[in-house]
């Protein structure tokens, strides 16, 4: 009890420091999907989405923060403008890469660490852990993820392929291969191990 009070203390301090954030966001066009990515934040953390727990996140996780500058990069001219100037004060976790231009909202990234994703496009509300690359296999191919898309730490999803609505990659899984929807994969190269919440047998 008394550490959280002692936590939600800092954070009130830390605050006017971190007020300047919030001008990039007031002015870039990706408003909505920023609060989108906050609301999936804090539905998992508890909370509302507003500018207080917008600085509250950015103080706290720097997976967000990160994140949050990547949206606004992705922006119109006065949020990137900002966004760039800050980036260089209020630092991003160094270890994640984030270079998807499409991404749909309420990306949800856990820890971070050696994270890059590269992807052509990811849907709303994907989940994904730390270690994992999303990312090419040549100049031009880069994987398409679909909605709901919960990427496991470790897993790699390589080339030019489409993973679909729902699909859970399971750790340190290999994926070259087009995944079907509502289905979950593990493995070296990775095999659907359930669709459509059943499991499915081996040959």
């Amino acid at each position: 009890m008394k550490k959280d009070l002692v936590k939600k203390g800092f954070y009130f301090l830390a605050l006017p420091i971190y007020a300047p954030l919030l001008i990039p966001w007031l002015l870039t066009d990706q408003r909505q999907i920023i609060l989108g990515d906050l609301s999936r934040w804090l539905k998992i953390s508890g909370g509302g989405a507003s500018a207080y727990t917008l600085l509250v996140a950015c103080i706290r996780n720097r997976v967000y923060r990160t994140i949050y500058f990547h949206r606004l990069k992705c922006g119109n001219f006065g949020g990137w403008f900002f966004g760039e100037i800050l980036r260089r004060i209020y630092k991003p976790l160094p270890t994640l890469s984030i270079s998807t231009h499409d991404i749909g909202p309420g990306l949800f990234i856990q820890h971070g660490y050696c994270t890059l994703i590269s992807a052509r496009r990811i849907g709303a509300n994907a989940w994904i852990n730390q270690g994992v690359t999303i990312g090419y296999t040549n100049d031009t191919d880069c994987p398409t993820l679909g909605d709901n898309v919960t990427v496991a730490a470790g897993a790699k999803i390589l080339g030019n392929i489409t993973v679909g609505d729902n699909v859970k990659v399971g750790a340190n899984a290999v994926v070259v291969k087009n995944v079907p929807p509502n289905t979950t994969v593990v493995g070296v190269p990775a095999r659907i191990v359930r669709r459509d919440g059943k499991r499915v047998l081996e040959n």
